[in-house]
């Protein structure tokens, strides 16, 4: 990509929560100087995590990481916050969208969403096997989930 490349901008979801705001830092770079891909990832599973958590009432995993796109290079300095929504809600696990968007520290007020990604968390016993997510009187998971 052209350094004059600029994406056009994006309007912040309104459908999905925020749940994480974070700034890379140096010692977060790759060899071309950006964001390195596996911490940009570190950082969606734990903004992934966070609505399952709100079913799940205690331990769960990360079970799949079912998509995951970059689309635009994450920047130092960038101002990264994290949309997430529950997408499926099943008899042990829960499956979430996130979105983030790079707020890019030149030009604050502008966003550019740089990644997406669905995930599924299960909850797990003290034993790290598969439970059933709690659920509230008189829910029932989908069928097929």
């Amino acid at each position: 990509m052209s350094e004059n490349f600029s994406p056009p901008a994006a309007q912040l979801p309104t459908d999905k929560e925020l749940v994480l705001k974070v700034i890379p830092m140096p010692a977060d770079t790759n060899g071309n100087g950006d964001i390195f891909g596996g911490w940009v990832m570190a950082q969606v599973d734990l903004a992934g995590s966070v609505l399952p958590a709100r079913y799940m009432q205690g331990r769960m995993a990360t079970v799949a990481v079912n998509e995951f796109i970059f689309k635009q290079p994450v920047r130092v300095g960038d101002i990264l916050s994290f949309f997430s929504s529950i997408t499926r809600v099943g008899n042990t696990s829960v499956t979430v969208q996130v979105e983030v968007y790079a707020e890019r520290f030149a030009d604050q007020g502008r966003y550019v969403k740089v990644t997406e990604a669905r995930l599924t968390y299960v909850a797990i016993d003290d034993e790290g096997r598969p439970r059933p997510v709690p659920r509230p009187a008189g829910e029932r998971a989908k069928p097929g989930a």
